[in-house]
């Protein structure tokens, strides 16, 4: 495995992996708009370094782990699933029973202790050759990125935060995206529900300054662990030396009493001090929409330090597939064997990326007992980071989670409306924009599997939907003059018996008085409509051919309570924008796109 980021780098472009830039390129969008470009190229573009930055003497490093194969030559794998393998070794150790056991069970326990970071207890570390301290720190000669036009200022994407529990003294490293502000202050990104900002909230009920620092850059697999849904109080420099086979080397910091990983590029040390906030955002994020300006805590910055020649590797987050898709599919094949201890009959399951993997996902089961796809979807929405999932779709186990062709399929055909869904509400991700709540709104669950004794029947006329008259979509806009486009998207695509399912997308025109609701009523009740049984509305501008938009839009624009209309057996969901007259009064984000 990579000791540091540039044998990552030298493995990147010995594999033909590395792209380089050599032309002299500007940290403000332009290093941003040639990623954007080469990240949704075919199979994740390369990895690209930016040698000549206008604004700075260091070179970007972006795009790293943007692909298949770059993902696992990080996590120093042929297939990402040998990850939760080897994880299950350790699941399934038995408690030994006799001798014998216990030594066999040795070796294993003796291993997994190769794993905890080893400090080291004299200078020399890579990550401290060059120091700035007081007045001489400057993080305007870091190249950190504006990635979007609409951003408040220059956001660091790919830090890993360090901090230790007031009370536990536990450590925690995880990813908060922290905007500069100036040459020695910086936004400090915590969400409520993360570690961090625990942390935080323990330093403030103690009335006690916060230390923190900030490593950019280190081996691959330091990178990702800072990523990784840890339960907390576990470590994430044990994983990173779990997927490493080998312990990661810290050093302490010079201005805090923290540790750090030895090999890092640049070490940011600092202290937030608790109600100190600043506004923060806006912010191009992972949702593919500006996060909104709200306040945070600030990080004042006591010290810099970095290699002699280090090199700034940054993310660009936006609508998928993006980078950061890659390292949330480690994270999907590397914990399912951890949920399977909690769920032992979940098969597999897969977090599609148009969901932005907190929005949807598909599980298949072993299903043994009537209620049994309700308990899985009531167990997972407790289950730590699972529990801000907007849509769970159950399977059978047979069912191969991602097949997308597959799934939506058995969505057509089988879904009966009346007896398949299952509605709540809880807790969602502070990025989410479709609810009317900050953090809180509905969830859906859907039942796909085979029916078991005990559960009402599926209604007939689901297996069977009628034949449908194009004249009836003519009508339609007719009489529906705010319908822009009309497409019916499934007929004729799939394997099965059903050409035309009886489902179709909707391009309209909301004027802003007529909320969404209002519209679905309409609907379902124009009769040039009536043998359609789930209908879509989505914004007039998007292209209803294009399946991936169309997904994202539906799994990231509603909030089921309130957009999913229910009447007789068929359905109409609105995925537009949301605004007053539908009851959503809170600000809705714009999409990100880069000027032409």
């Amino acid at each position: 495995m990579y000791g540091n980021l540039g044998e990552f780098l030298k493995a990147l472009e010995k594999a033909g992996e590395l792209r380089f830039v050599r032309r002299t390129v500007s940290t403000r969008l332009e290093i941003s708009r040639l990623t954007d470009a080469e990240s949704k190229s075919a199979d994740g573009g390369k990895a690209l370094l930016f040698e000549s930055v206008a604004e700075s003497r260091f070179p970007v490093a972006t795009n790293i782990f943007g692909s298949d194969r770059r993902i696992c030559m990080a996590m120093g794998v042929g297939d990402l699933d040998e990850l939760g393998e080897r994880i299950r070794s350790y699941t399934e150790i038995q408690p030994p029973r006799s001798l014998r056991e216990i030594v066999d069970f040795l070796p294993m326990a003796f291993e997994s202790t190769r794993f905890f970071p080893r400090a080291l207890w004299s200078g020399g570390a890579p990550c401290q050759e060059v120091v700035s301290r007081g007045g001489d720190v400057d993080l305007t000669k870091i190249p950190v990125l504006q990635c979007w036009p609409g951003d408040a200022g220059p956001f660091i994407t790919l830090p890993l935060v360090i901090t230790r529990c007031p009370v536990t003294g536990k450590r925690n490293m995880g990813m908060y995206r922290m905007q500069v502000y100036d040459r020695r202050t910086t936004g400090m990104h915590w969400h409520i529900h993360k570690d961090g900002s625990h942390y935080y909230g323990e330093y403030a009920r103690l009335k006690r300054r916060m230390p923190v620092a900030v490593a950019i850059g280190a081996d691959p697999a330091t990178i990702y662990a800072a990523t990784a849904p840890m339960p907390r109080g576990l470590d994430e420099l044990i994983l990173a030396g779990f997927i490493r086979k080998k312990p990661v080397r810290t050093v302490r910091c010079i201005s805090v009493d923290l540790e750090v990983p030895a090999e890092a590029e640049f070490v940011i040390e600092g202290y937030v001090d608790p109600g100190d906030l600043r506004r923060e955002g806006p912010f191009g994020d992972h949702t593919g929409y500006y996060s909104l300006a709200d306040d945070y805590p600030v990080l004042h910055v006591t010290a810099v330090t970095h290699r002699e020649k280090p090199v700034y590797v940054t993310t660009l987050v936006g609508r998928p597939p993006m980078e950061d898709c890659y390292l949330a599919k480690a994270t999907e094949r590397m914990f399912l064997p951890l949920i399977q201890t909690v769920m032992p009959e979940i098969c597999d399951y897969r977090f599609p990326w148009e969901g932005v993997f907190h929005n949807a996902v598909v599980v298949s089961i072993q299903k043994a007992y009537a209620g049994h796809a309700q308990k899985i979807m009531s167990g997972l929405w407790g289950q730590g980071q699972m529990s801000f999932c907007k849509t769970i779709v159950v399977v059978d186990e047979e069912v191969n989670p991602a097949d997308g062709q597959h799934i939506l399929e058995l969505l057509v055909r089988r879904l009966d409306l009346d007896t398949d869904i299952t509605l709540m509400t809880g807790v969602l991700d502070v990025l989410d924009h479709a609810s009317p709540y900050v953090n809180f709104g509905s969830k859906i669950g859907i039942d796909l599997t085979r029916r078991w004794p005990g559960e009402p029947p599926r209604q007939e006329a689901v297996e069977k939907p009628q034949p449908r008259q194009k004249s009836g979509l003519g009508s339609a806009k007719s009489a529906l003059p705010w319908i822009a486009d009309l497409r019916n998207p499934f007929k004729g695509k799939f394997r099965s018996e059903i050409h035309d399912p009886g489902v179709l997308f909707l391009a309209v025109e909301k004027d802003g008085t007529t909320s969404g609701r209002g519209m679905a009523e309409r609907l379902l009740s124009a009769p040039e409509l009536d043998t359609y049984r789930i209908m879509v509305m989505f914004d007039a501008d998007i292209d209803l051919s294009d399946d991936s938009r169309v997904l994202w839009k539906l799994l990231n624009n509603t909030d089921s309570r309130r957009d999913l209309v229910l009447a007789g057996g068929r359905a109409v969901v609105d995925a537009c924008v949301k605004g007053p007259a539908d009851g959503h009064h809170r600000q809705w984000p714009e999409e990100l796109t880069f000027d032409p």
